[in-house]
């Protein structure tokens, strides 16, 4: 089992910057993919960014590139995402979630691959 909690949320303006923290506890041996979702309401829950929990490039989807930066800390079991430049259409509950299903390049961005989840952390960028 891992555990994932969220944490870092809030309100911010329009350009605004926010980070957004995943602890991990558990087994966390059993790791090999970290990623960020989010959900706005009445849409589907969208892959924001992913990272192997060993190293390697990070994966994000084409709205955050070069605004989101997902980073880890191994050594205190924590996952970040650095999200600057913030637009309110960015405006949604942020999940964490880890995948144990194995190697695979590029990381995966389907939900369905990712076995835990956290309670999410809301974000809310005002115009």
């Amino acid at each position: 089992q891992v555990q994932v909690v969220e944490s870092g949320g809030g309100l911010v303006q329009a350009g605004g910057s926010l980070r957004l923290s995943c602890a991990i506890s558990g087994r966390t041996f059993s790791l090999y993919y970290m990623g960020w979702f989010r959900q706005a309401p009445g849409k589907e829950r969208e892959f924001v960014a992913a990272i192997a929990w060993s190293g390697g490039s990070p994966y994000y989807t084409d709205s955050v590139k070069g605004r989101f930066t997902i980073s880890r800390d191994n050594a205190k079991n924590t996952m970040f995402l650095q999200m600057n430049s913030l637009k309110p259409e960015d405006t949604a509950v942020y999940y964490c979630a880890a995948s144990v299903t194995g190697w695979r390049i590029p990381p995966p961005r389907n939900s369905a691959e990712y076995t835990y989840w956290g309670q999410g952390t809301q974000v809310t960028v005002s115009s």
